[in-house]
């Protein structure tokens, strides 16, 4: 997945958790001009911009303490919305029964992004149902993972065909 380095990951979750939030998940996209640090909060009762401006607020201040990062970049904290990303095998765990859309490092059976239901998660390996088909993908195989929201799938959107 497109988790941000340990390092990052281990000062940001505690202050997010802190501040009374769920940490989704950390994104880092490092570029020597234009780098990218995205958080994901959520709550039981979603994110407001007011949420979103509290944590900014507050990890900004522990960055620009520890200074963790030496290039330039953007900090943007963000509700993780309806198609929202995975990053911790737990969170397909949450999911079992809906539509994911996975992409993958190699392809298996010929594909490299896979959209099914999540039937089972065994360990560290998610078991999607496609159609007629269970797939059994390893999740270190994975380099991204997004809920297809059900309304994109009653619109015939992406439905695993």
């Amino acid at each position: 997945m497109k988790q941000a380095p340990e390092h990052l990951v281990n000062l940001i979750e505690p202050i997010v958790e802190g501040l009374g939030y769920e940490c989704v998940g950390i994104e880092y996209n490092p570029h020597p001009r234009h780098g990218l640090l995205r958080i994901y909060i959520d709550t039981e009762n979603g994110v407001l911009v007011e949420d979103c401006t509290k944590v900014s607020h507050q990890i900004s201040g522990m960055l620009d303490v520890e200074d963790p990062i030496a290039d330039n970049y953007q900090l943007e904290v963000s509700s993780p919305g309806a198609d929202r990303p995975f990053f911790k095998i737990s969170q397909f765990e949450q999911f079992v029964g809906s539509t994911v859309t996975v992409n993958l490092f190699k392809p298996i059976n010929k594909q490299r992004k896979i959209t099914g239901q999540i039937d089972s998660v065994d360990g560290e390996v998610i078991l999607l149902q496609q159609a007629d088909q269970n797939i059994e993908i390893p999740f270190q195989a994975m380099s991204k993972a997004r809920l297809v929201p059900d309304y994109a799938i009653k619109k015939g959107g992406r439905n695993g065909k």
